[in-house]
């Protein structure tokens, strides 16, 4: 039987958190750990905001940026789980404005599986080139502030061509803040209340919202700079992939009452509270979903689809899969599910350990993609050895 070395865990972990920290690649972090369903590791480091000299607190609030998907994700399924919606149904059936062309100018079928599962031809402005189609249409990746309802930047995303048909390809995008829109339509409630009264407060995840529940407890935002994190400012910019026009940030977007829902970017909220929904997703779903529904949220839906920047993995209803631990170079098991967020998170939880592990950090993007994300789960998996029990 599989248990933690509790004490070469919270060993590891720390050595990873305090050595990060003293190379400044980050500027604070929460990171909680469960095994077995119970709270094995809980952190909090650094600071909160280092101009105010604000230490971490083991309750502070982060912006969520792609955090957000997996909420909204089992928001839809919990409404498929009543037969309100079905993931065959046509997206433009909800939608009716949302109709996009391919770049032969013939109309698209998208459906709500292509949305969730990211097959739907979409992408993200900050995959694109400078002056990128995205660009040119105002199109929103839902962490600026645009200054636009949802119901318009959805219409200037359908008035761009698909970068492919529907279902022959993946490619991570702005496909769950349509998912959003279609959930207010369902629903007939805005996006925040609807994922309130789905998802956050049956989970009681009261810390959990599209704008931050306590001001007090947010933290600040930065951007990893050569070992002197800087501090993000609205309408700020990050380098990501070379040749690509990088993430266009607003930090105050998330504390700004008139910002549209972004399905996919927009919450904000605590570790304690997400790690609250990924038990629940890894423990059956109980009680906002039934087990059924969690089964195949968490298998991979796309087949054997290239994933670009995610060799071994496959994609679910929601988050990665991971197929192959030795093509994904990670100790994970397979089957492990994982995802982040371009503020500087990163979560995982493998069913096979009964393991939930979130790193939230309030610098991007060394939190999300950076060392910090491998040698944590590398730190993480040193403490997990064999044991024999009678």
């Amino acid at each position: 039987m599989r248990t933690i070395d509790l004490d070469l865990l919270h060993k590891d972990v720390n050595e990873v958190i305090d050595r990060t920290l003293e190379e400044k690649r980050i500027v604070g972090t929460v990171v909680q750990i469960t095994s077995g369903g119970e709270l094995v590791y809980n952190r909090a480091a650094g600071w909160a905001d280092r101009e105010q000299k604000r230490p971490m607190q083991e309750n502070a609030l982060f912006r969520f940026a792609s955090v957000t998907k997996p909420i909204v994700s089992t928001a839809a399924l919990v409404l498929i789980s009543q037969g309100k919606l079905h993931l065959s149904d046509l997206v433009e059936n909800w939608l009716p404005a949302f109709r996009p062309k391919l770049t032969t100018g013939q109309y698209a079928s998208v459906t709500i599986r292509h949305l969730m599962t990211h097959t739907a031809g979409l992408t993200y402005r900050f995959f694109q080139e400078e002056a990128g189609s995205y660009e040119l249409a105002g199109v929103s990746d839902g962490m600026d502030l645009a200054g636009i309802t949802l119901e318009e930047n959805l219409r200037r995303l359908a008035s761009v061509p698909l970068l492919y048909e529907p279902g022959k390809m993946w490619r991570y995008s702005i496909a769950t803040d349509v998912l959003g829109a279609v959930i207010e339509k369902v629903t007939g409630l805005p996006l925040s209340e609807a994922v309130r009264l789905l998802v956050t407060h049956p989970l009681s995840m009261m810390d959990t919202d599209f704008t931050a529940v306590d001001m007090d407890r947010l933290t600040a935002a930065y951007a990893d700079c050569a070992g002197k994190p800087r501090r993000l400012q609205d309408f700020d910019t990050i380098p990501f992939l070379e040749g690509t026009a990088g993430f266009l940030l607003s930090p105050d977007r998330f504390t700004d009452k008139t910002a549209y829902p972004s399905g996919g970017a927009g919450m904000v909220g605590s570790a304690g509270d997400f790690i609250k929904l990924l038990e629940a997703l890894r423990q059956g779903g109980n009680p906002i979903l039934p087990e059924a529904l969690v089964a195949e949220m968490t298998t991979n839906q796309i087949g054997d689809l290239v994933m670009p920047y995610w060799p071994g993995r496959g994609f679910g209803l929601g988050f990665t899969l991971l197929k192959d631990s030795g093509a994904a170079n990670t100790p994970e098991s397979p089957g492990t599910w994982r995802m982040g967020g371009t503020y500087g998170h990163s979560w995982f939880v493998d069913p096979c350990e009964e393991l939930s592990v979130v790193a939230f950090t309030n610098t991007a993007l060394e939190g999300m993609s950076g060392r910090f994300t491998t040698e944590l789960c590398e730190s993480v998996y040193r403490g997990i050895r064999e044991k024999l029990t009678h």
